[in-house]
């Protein structure tokens, strides 16, 4: 990794509009194809794009057994205990319904409904993510969604991974679907003869998935468009640089293009965070993905102060923060923009996309400087409740009246008007 002083972050940006004018074409054809031709569409994308012949799209009950017979009890058990944290942890967001009384007897409020059905997205194929599972179907379930569906694209042999299985099982969805890319959200959105669509679509995918969400937006809701993953530490002279390196890696595991950022006012720690990422990539398995992560959006700021280094980190807004300085605690106040933060050298970015608690579905390319993680509260909406009593009409009609003539709306006006019994404008 290079070591810089002259900062330009214009070299981590990575779009998602970047190259993909074609990829954007075959997503919207994918698209209105599923939305003719439902199942018959997926059963042909899915053997195209796939490589397999699928005999059915829903999961049977014998698949989710034969998942557990797959899975040793000890992961099996790691996986209920990562539930449990996930939902102990949404649990403290979930919000009330309120209301309040005015003197005038009026009442106002605000009444909290959950959606009726969510569809979560796990990305597949050659990968297995449980962890997707509990992440997007956790704070649906604690904000009291009725329906939750999970779809993900089949391996070769036409099956999912045996721990995206028992993950759904363990988080209690309605149904397994086995569909992936674009075609899955459309089915998601527009509905198929087997699988009802629904109202908001959560999790992450690949480039197109991300299109096939954005373009599908309006028909239903989403959480976000995902970008790469991304990771900046901010460290001091105190930080372990092993620890730093392989924190760095971990997120430029995931794809050619996430990024990876030490920003740090040591120079000695800085030179031996390079060293160690370098070392560190001769044994990872997935080398060559983090050795091209790392050559194109992996760097090292070197800053004067902390103080220049938290400015940088809230102009970046990244996805994880890892702060590795002596009173890590310290600097949580002065950091406006981030994901999620990871303090202290104990708090590996991992310990967050597993087993603490926290939802690991955060927003990506400087969105956090607008955005927050999947939370409950994207489970939910929100209706306003007005009640108004006799005496506040009467002592508001005209005021209400006079605005809406402001505004040139004279039958905004007459409607409030007519509780005060006036028939002139009849």
């Amino acid at each position: 990794m290079k070591i810089e002083r002259a900062i330009d972050l214009k070299s981590l940006k990575r779009n998602i509009d970047q190259d993909s004018e074609a990829q954007l074409t075959s997503v919207k054809s994918i698209l209105n194809q599923v939305k003719e031709q439902g199942d018959a569409a997926l059963f042909e994308l899915t053997e195209k794009f796939d490589g397999v012949q699928l005999k059915e799209l829903q999961v049977l009950p014998e698949e989710i057994q034969q998942a557990y017979d797959e899975i040793d009890d000890e992961m099996v058990e790691i996986i209920k205990e990562a539930a449990r944290n996930i939902e102990e942890y949404h649990v403290q967001q979930k919000k009330q319904s309120w209301f309040f009384t005015r003197q005038d007897g009026t009442v106002l409020g605000q009444k909290i409904t959950p959606l009726d059905s969510v569809g979560v997205y796990v990305p597949g194929g050659t990968a297995a993510y449980p962890s997707s599972v509990l992440m997007g179907v956790t704070p649906a379930k604690v904000a009291g969604v009725e329906r939750i569906v999970l779809i993900s694209p089949p391996d070769k042999n036409g099956k999912l991974p045996a721990g995206v299985l028992v993950a759904a099982n363990e988080s209690g969805v309605a149904a397994i679907f086995k569909s992936g890319g674009a075609q899955a959200i459309g089915a998601l959105a527009y509905g198929t003869e087997t699988i009802q669509n629904v109202d908001k679509i959560v999790g992450p995918g690949n480039l197109y998935v991300a299109l096939a969400k954005r373009e599908v937006f309006g028909t239903v809701d989403i959480d976000m468009i995902a970008g790469p993953s991304e990771i900046a530490v901010l460290a001091d002279q105190t930080a372990n640089p092993s620890y730093i390196a392989a924190d760095l890696l971990s997120q430029a595991e995931h794809d050619p293009r996430s990024a990876a950022v030490l920003v740090t006012t040591s120079e000695v720690l800085a030179e031996q965070v390079a060293e160690e990422v370098d070392k560190q990539l001769q044994t990872l398995p997935r080398r060559e993905i983090a050795e091209e992560a790392v050559r194109n959006y992996g760097a090292i700021y070197l800053v004067d102060t902390l103080k220049e280094g938290i400015d940088l980190i809230n102009e970046i807004a990244p996805e994880h923060l890892e702060v590795m300085t002596e009173s890590p605690m310290e600097l949580l106040g002065q950091i406006k923009h981030a994901g999620a933060i990871f303090l202290g050298p104990n708090s590996s970015e991992p310990v967050g996309d597993y087993f603490a608690g926290s939802n690991h579905v955060l927003p990506t390319s400087g969105t956090a400087r607008f955005s927050s993680p999947l939370n409950v509260d994207d489970f939910t909406k929100k209706s306003s409740v007005i009640m108004y009593s006799e005496t506040a009409i009467k002592d508001n009609a005209k005021k209400i009246a006079a605005f809406a003539r402001l505004e040139g709306l004279e039958a905004h006006a007459r409607a409030v008007e007519k509780r005060l019994g006036e028939t002139e404008h009849e």
